[in-house]
C-alpha cells in the first residue's frame, strides 16, 4: 500500500512504487489516493479526478494498481482503517506492507490508532539520507521493539515489523511545485507522465490564474 492525496500524481510517486516493489520483493503496489486526509485540508481537486489521473498514469504499468476503496468510505481517511480492510480481503497469512516518506515517519505517533497499523501490516519508511534528527518519544514508544534490519526479516512475517529502506532513486517532485506551475500557466513536462498532464488538460484542472 502507498497512499497519498496524489494532487496530482507525479513521476516522484511512480518511481518509488516501481522501486518498492523491486526492492521489496512485492506482488503488486496499490496506490491508494486519499478522499479526506486526516492531517491536511482537502485537495482542491476532487478524489475522483486525483483517482483518474493515478489511472491514466499507471495504465499499462506491470505491479502497479489504482486502489479506489478510501472513495466509498465516509469520514476521515484514516490508514488503520485501510490496511484493515486489505487484511480482511488477503486473509492472516498474506504479507502486507505500508510505505510511507519520512516526514510522515516522524508524524505516525500521532496517527489515528497508530498501533493498529502494525497489527495489519508492516509499515516500510522510504528513508531520506539527509535527515538524522532524534525521533520523538511518541514515535520511539511505538515502534520499539519492531525495526528489523533486512527485507528477508521483514517478510519473515505477515506483519507487525518496520524497516527503514533507501530506494535507489529519490526524485525531488513535490505535488506543490506541480500545483504552483499549473496555477501559473509554467510547463510541468518530464514532472509527469504525460498521459496525466493530457488529462489535466482537457478536464481543466488546476488552471492558471487569472492576472
Amino acid at each position: 500500500m502507498l497512499g497519498g492525496t496524489f494532487d496530482p500524481i507525479h513521476h516522484g510517486h511512480l518511481r518509488s512504487a516501481i522501486e518498492l516493489r523491486e526492492a521489496l520483493g512485492l506482488d503488486h503496489v496499490r496506490l491508494i489516493p486519499c478522499h479526506q486526509p486526516p492531517h491536511r485540508e482537502a485537495p482542491g481537486v476532487s478524489s475522483e479526478e486525483r483517482l483518474a489521473m493515478l489511472e491514466v498514469a499507471i495504465a499499462g504499468e506491470p505491479g502497479l494498481m489504482a486502489d479506489d476503496r478510501e472513495l466509498f468510505r465516509e469520514g476521515p481517511s484514516y490508514s488503520a482503517d485501510t490496511l484493515a480492510s486489505l487484511r480482511a480481503e488477503y486473509g492472516p497469512q498474506a504479507r502486507l506492507v505500508m510505505a510511507i516518506g519520512h516526514d510522515a515517519f516522524l508524524k505516525l505517533g500521532e496517527w489515528h490508532a497508530a498501533e493498529r497499523l502494525f497489527d495489519d501490516a508492516h509499515v516500510v519508511v522510504i528513508e531520506r539520507p539527509d535527515h538524522d534528527a532524534p525521533l520523538p518519544p511518541a514515535l520511539e514508544a511505538l515502534i520499539a521493539g519492531r525495526e528489523v534490519e533486512t527485507v528477508q526479516a521483514l517478510m519473515a512475517r505477515p506483519g507487525g515489523q518496520l524497516l527503514r529502506l533507501s530506494l535507489p532513486t529519490r526524485m525531488a517532485i513535490s505535488a506543490t511545485f506541480v500545483r504552483e506551475r499549473l496555477a501559473l500557466g509554467d510547463s510541468v513536462r518530464y514532472l509527469l507522465p504525460e498521459t496525466v498532464i493530457r488529462h489535466i488538460e482537457a478536464h481543466d484542472l488546476y488552471r492558471p490564474q487569472s492576472e
